[in-house]
């Protein structure tokens, strides 16, 4: 088996265990922790995957994440993640979570905030560029940029969201 994640209904109750390939074949919900990255300066941080990735390679994406590991909660999830894509530990704080669609595969998706104040090391099997950004820039950047296109969706929501 490879990587394990829990299956999800529609209401992100859990079914039961299944690896991550077969929910995205079956296109089973599963769980995705992401965390948006800021520095002091409120810039956010984007990245180019590498193209040798399974998924979305050679785009660009605004969140660092991945799927939660069985037993984990999103926010155990997204701190994980961004101590093994970026080499930092850094608290995150839930902002929402919604029942993304996705481009190939259905998936509920809990989106962090945290504010990076140490030097990151990027993963470079994951990871090809990394910049900061003003949030004001953002909307340019999607227009120039090919993006993952599930990361625009969360973008849209975020910059809407009143509770950030």
């Amino acid at each position: 088996m490879g990587e394990l994640v829990e299956r999800v209904d529609e209401h992100d109750r859990v079914l039961g265990v299944v690896d991550r390939d077969e929910a995205i074949a079956n296109r089973l919900l599963h769980r995705v922790a992401t965390t948006v990255c800021r520095d002091p300066e409120g810039r956010i941080l984007v990245h180019r995957r590498q193209r040798h990735l399974s998924r979305f390679p050679g785009q660009y994406n605004w969140l660092i994440g991945g799927a939660a590991d069985v037993g984990e909660s999103y926010e155990q999830a997204a701190a994980r993640e961004l101590a093994e894509e970026l080499g930092v530990r850094a608290p995150v704080r839930f902002l929402f979570k919604f029942l993304c669609h996705g481009v190939i595969s259905p998936y509920w998706l809990g989106v962090h905030e945290a504010v990076i104040t140490e030097d990151i090391a990027p993963d470079p099997s994951e990871i090809a560029w990394h910049g900061w950004v003003a949030e004001r820039e953002m909307r340019d950047a999607l227009r120039r940029w090919p993006f993952v296109p599930d990361g625009v969706e969360a973008l849209e929501r975020y910059l809407a969201d009143p509770t950030r």
